[in-house]
């Protein structure tokens, strides 16, 4: 009964109280609406906050990347690119793509432009470091950019100095200074004179348009005069009222244009701007835009031994008739493509530039007929060995459509005691030119007209030339000659089921010798079934106990 009166007198009591509320605030409180668990929404200054605090998490891991490593090659085009990228995996989509569009061998695994690039960084750090890393400083940023100069100039201790003529002649004493010659810097120009002074001698040098930088006896008085200075027809008082930037003690005399105030303010800031980069497909990084209004085109390369130092390139392209746009004029259909062809270094240093017009009529009733073939241009360029970067440019001049192919040459390197070849060429001409033609026009190898089949496909019809030149056998110094066999086999793809086989001795070759061998053959392709096969032939010089295993690709129809 106790604990029952408790719990009456609690419930009276809480009623009570209710009851001693005021009217209103009891009917505010029996009103008041749920409260709401919704956060509440951001504001556009905290949002923005937000934003911010995120993207800078995101480029964390990429911020030593984009502000030391590329500083000095990344464009200011792809540097705003950069700054529209939302996630982590755009940014690591754009840094693959960047190196990408640098690679001079973009077929192959390895991307010399990036290994070059870290390379120089790595010897800016070992050579050009002062207090401050070797990267950030002007020598090591030019050195980076447009790689090692072409010569050097070097004054690492100062002292007595003869000027040269353009800078007023006469004797002076001069900081510690380095002058870089660059032969060629695209977007710059050619013959580039960059100057390095270290004022302060503490091995920091910078880079200057004023020639009279150097000059420690500047501001001395009568001390370090030029030649004009000294046989009173300037005064040193003069060089510090001049109006082109420089203290030069020249006087009135017409300086060079290289030396004119504007021109080196120009060099002077094209060498702050960041190489260019031929293709700009920045958009593709963030969008992935295609257009497809290109020009198809087929090329080729193929490498023949002239001397050690010199390989013939021939750079074959073939352009289907289809897909080429006719205009016709008196009863005659014509196509025409322009091509400009550029065979840069791996330092983008141009190397060989062609031109050339391919055209091509067909009488208008015969069209339907003449575009079912193709048209085959071939350019013949000899080049020293290492690794090239060729770019074709091809225009359908009546259609308007356009094709920029960029391929890899890796010329090959010959040594007069190795045993070699040249590149194996599936033809579908092989044939003897005459005496005047030798070694003159398209498809020209020697005494021999090869026209190559650059997609390697042949109809059961046609006949399939096999153009191979080998260099360097051993002679047996018993019988005096080469000893060496050549083997060839087709087997179909698939199943490698052989097709053809046959061997011959070299000695049985006609024109063969030990210094170069040429094998030119024709395989009828009539008794083939439909499908892909693999020629492989097997070049053993069994003097040398070496052998040579070259093989292609070929696709009947």
């Amino acid at each position: 009964m106790k604990a029952n009166s408790r719990h009456v007198f609690c419930f009276l009591a809480l009623g009570l109280l209710v009851g001693s509320l005021p009217l209103g605030a009891q009917k505010d409180r029996r009103e008041a609406p749920p409260r709401e668990t919704v956060a509440k929404p951001l504001s556009e200054k905290e949002r923005r906050e937000r934003e911010k605090k995120l993207r800078k998490e995101l480029e964390a891991p990429y911020r030593k990347w984009l502000n030391e490593d590329v500083a000095y090659i990344i464009t200011d085009e792809e540097r705003a690119a950069w700054k529209k990228l939302q996630t982590a995996e755009e940014m690591e989509q754009f840094v693959e793509q960047f190196w990408l569009r640098r690679d001079p061998t973009p077929d192959t695994a390895e991307n010399e432009f990036k290994e070059e690039h870290y390379r120089r960084i790595a010897y800016a750090n070992e050579r050009f470091a002062s207090g401050i890393p070797g990267w950030k400083t002007d020598r090591g940023r030019i050195y980076i950019t447009f790689g090692p100069p072409d010569e050097i100039e070097s004054h690492p201790s100062g002292g007595s100095y003869v000027r040269p003529w353009e800078e007023g002649g006469g004797t002076t004493s001069t900081y510690p200074f380095e002058i870089w010659r660059y032969r060629w810097i695209e977007g710059v120009g050619s013959d580039i004179l960059i100057e390095f002074v270290d004022p302060t001698m503490t091995g920091e040098y910078r880079m200057t348009m004023d020639p009279s930088e150097k000059d420690a006896l500047l501001y001395v008085p009568n001390a370090g005069l030029t030649m004009l200075e000294e046989m009173g027809l300037a005064s040193k008082a003069d060089r510090f009222s001049r109006t082109d930037g420089t203290r030069l003690g020249t006087g009135n005399m017409p300086l060079p244009h290289r030396m004119n105030q504007f021109e080196r303010l120009r060099i002077y800031a094209d060498l702050q701007k960041a190489p260019p980069v031929k293709f700009k497909d920045l958009e593709a990084v963030v969008t992935s835009n295609i257009k497809f209004n290109l020009l198809p085109m087929k090329a080729r390369a193929d490498f023949i031994k002239m001397t050690n130092s010199t390989i013939l390139t021939n750079i074959t392209l073939q352009f289907d008739r289809k897909d080429l746009q006719f205009e016709d004029k008196n009863g005659v259909s014509r196509a025409i493509v322009n091509i400009y062809g550029r065979i840069t270094s791996m330092t983008r240093r141009p190397v060989n530039v062609f031109e050339d017009v391919v055209t091509v009529e067909v009488p208008t009733p015969l069209l339907g007929e003449g575009i079912k073939g193709a048209s085959i241009y071939q350019k013949s360029i000899p080049l020293a060995p290492g690794t090239y970067r060729l770019n074709v440019v091809a225009k359908d001049v009546v259609g308007g459509n356009m094709n920029n192919y960029e391929m890899a040459l890796r010329v090959p390197a010959y040594d007069d005691e190795e045993f070699g070849m040249s590149s194996l060429i599936l033809a579908d001409l092989i044939e003897k030119v005459p005496s005047r033609s030798i070694g003159t026009g398209q498809f020209v190898i020697g005494t021999s007209k090869v026209r190559p089949r650059i997609d390697e496909v042949f109809r059961r019809g046609e006949k399939m030339g096999i153009y191979l030149q080998l260099y360097n056998f051993a002679i047996d110094q018993t019988t005096k000659k080469p000893d060496a066999v050549i083997e060839y086999e087709v087997v179909k793809k698939g199943d490698n089921t052989k097709i053809f086989e046959f061997a011959e001795d070299l000695n049985s070759i006609e024109g063969a010798s030990p210094t170069q061998t040429v094998i030119e053959k024709v395989l009828p392709l009539q008794n083939l079934e439909p499908g892909q096969y693999t020629l492989r032939m097997r070049i053993t010089d069994k003097v040398r106990n070496e052998t040579l295993t070259p093989e292609a690709t070929f696709t009947v129809l």
